[in-house]
């Protein structure tokens, strides 16, 4: 067994979204272990107080229970407790993995991030987002989740996976992380971007890459869900980049 990766989430999903995935994992020698962050409807555990806090809490303690250091992988939303989180247990954190992930520098929330760019049209699953308690929780259509989230996934799998979105706090979501180079800064990341994202638009992903300077890169030319959409060629060029940066750092 080479490691453990921590598996985060994006928003409106569970660690159900990682289960397709996780056997190629395992056939390359990695354990993984998949989290349902509190408050997204998979976890009884509700979101309280700074919700990224909360997330990143509850991933910490999931990382206590492993044997070392693990990667911490987010996927999309997840980046931002992945971020918290290796701010919070650095010691417990051995690379950062951002899988098509929100990568966003200290105090910078995702609406920020759009709101610095150029003038244009970035898409993403926000005009289709319906609304509930107030505008303090958001729910994804199952259309809209296939034509933004899961375009080019395989139909069924796609189906299933659209059906299982829950509600999701904008406390956990228009969320900013608060970072240090002497915590956060210190950690090895890889960012895994996809050229035919509908949700993050390539030009938001590498607007972050160049906010947050230092990750290696992995192009792939997909939409927002990697590990359903291609998930060999996503096990083969992500278990070769944390092989090349383990032995570089070894």
């Amino acid at each position: 067994m080479i490691g453990t990766i921590v598996l985060i989430h994006g928003a409106w999903q569970g660690s159900w979204a990682f289960e397709a995935w996780r056997p190629l994992l395992a056939a390359r020698g990695w354990r993984s272990v998949a989290v349902d962050l509190p408050g997204n409807g998979w976890n009884p555990q509700p979101l309280t107080g700074n919700g990224l806090d909360c997330q990143a809490a509850h991933v910490a303690r999931v990382l206590a229970d492993q044997p070392g250091p693990c990667v911490v992988l987010g996927h999309s939303g997840g980046g931002l407790a992945a971020s918290q989180v290796a701010e919070r247990v650095p010691d417990r954190v051995a690379a950062l993995v951002y899988l098509v992930g929100m990568m966003l520098p200290s105090g910078m929330r995702f609406a920020d991030l759009i709101a610095a760019q150029p003038a244009g049209d970035f898409g993403g699953i926000g005009p289709y987002l319906e609304w509930s308690h107030g505008g303090a929780m958001s729910a994804v259509p199952p259309q809209a989740a296939l034509d933004i989230f899961l375009h080019d996934c395989p139909p069924d799998a796609a189906r299933q996976a659209a059906a299982h979105l829950r509600p999701q706090p904008e406390a956990g979501r228009a969320v900013a992380p608060r970072l240090s180079a002497e915590r956060y800064g210190r950690i090895p990341r890889i960012y895994v971007e996809a050229l035919q994202d509908r949700s993050i638009d390539i030009r938001l992903q590498r607007a972050m890459q160049a906010l947050s300077p230092g990750a290696a890169r992995i192009t792939l030319d997909c939409g927002h869900v990697p590990q359903l959409a291609m998930p060999d060629v996503l096990t083969d060029r992500l278990c070769g980049a944390l092989d090349r940066l383990f032995q570089a750092n070894s």
